[in-house]
């Protein structure tokens, strides 16, 4: 929710002249399953998770059929050919702009963040993405949860961006049992608390495994983490107005259906094939992000 002026705004970064929709990054340390929730979300695999996190500015996924492009700090665009990030030179570099068509994009932006703490990456190489976003979901590794390197980064983000944001602990599966996964939520909770609007603990591994297992989908903990996700949305759409991505094949009857309050898809039915009027809002823990 950034309101600098476009006079002390940056080349790189330009702001549409209507409403827009929210802006989330994902952040954490290097394999912390930024990519592979971000792959997850969207339901396809745009980003290319072998490369070395390290290796890649942020890279901003939005709803469109337009060609990826890398966008260099003059503003300036360039042809991505996503089969060679490699050589990409990410302190030149302020962000790949990367389009899909996938539904959970008509709700929001996501910012995949290079990871943090990293002492082979200027910090420069996120920081000056990350004013633009609205809300963060920061994964942290059920194994080395809420580091002190985690939280001495988090300090120094903007108030007006931690109080919508979420904290997800990943690699829930590699604690053995049910009282591990209590014990460490019960002390990144206490450790995080009043830093985070939500934490939720979650398997990347089983949710992507889980398809159409409702008991493991639960089980997973991506019921939890789409509730929150929906809801820290949704707070941000009180203060930013979203709006339908402009599309040739988007028509009005889109943009009416856009204004009312719109769920990402389900395993069953997409929000198109759940009309509903303001009194009939339905439980949340049904829906989900087109997890593929």
């Amino acid at each position: 929710m950034n309101d600098e002026s476009d006079s002390i705004r940056p080349a790189f970064w330009s702001e549409p002249d209507g409403p827009r929709l929210p802006r989330i990054a994902l952040m954490g340390e290097f394999s912390a399953g930024k990519s592979t929730l971000a792959n997850l979300m969207i339901g396809i695999n745009p980003l290319p998770v072998q490369v070395v996190a390290t290796q890649l500015p942020p890279v901003l996924i939005s709803y469109g059929s337009a060609p990826s492009v890398i966008v260099d700090l003059s503003g300036a665009e360039t042809p991505c050919n996503l089969e060679a990030l490699q050589e990409i030179d990410s302190e030149s570099v302020a962000f790949i702009r990367f389009f899909c068509e996938e539904e959970i994009l008509t709700r929001c932006d996501l910012i995949d963040m290079p990871g943090i703490s990293d002492p082979n990456m200027c910090n420069s190489v996120w920081e000056r993405v990350l004013p633009y976003a609205d809300g963060v979901i920061w994964c942290t590794p059920a194994t080395q949860a809420w580091r002190q390197s985690e939280a001495a980064v988090w300090d120094g983000v903007d108030d007006a961006i931690r109080q919508n944001s979420m904290l997800v602990i990943t690699r829930a599966d590699m604690l053995l049992t049910c009282k591990d996964r209590a014990k460490v939520l019960k002390r990144v909770k206490a450790e995080t608390g009043g830093l985070f609007a939500a934490t939720v603990m979650m398997s990347l591994t089983n949710a992507r495994e889980s398809a159409e297992d409702g008991a493991m989908w639960a089980q997973s903990g991506a019921d939890e983490f789409v509730e929150k996700f929906l809801e820290m949305v949704d707070a941000i759409d009180a203060v930013i107005p979203a709006t339908a991505p402009d599309t040739p094949s988007y028509n009005e009857a889109d943009a009416q259906a856009a204004s009312q309050p719109q769920v990402v898809p389900t395993r069953e039915k997409t929000a198109q094939d759940l009309p509903m009027s303001e009194a009939e809002v339905p439980d949340r823990s049904s829906y989900m992000p087109k997890f593929s």
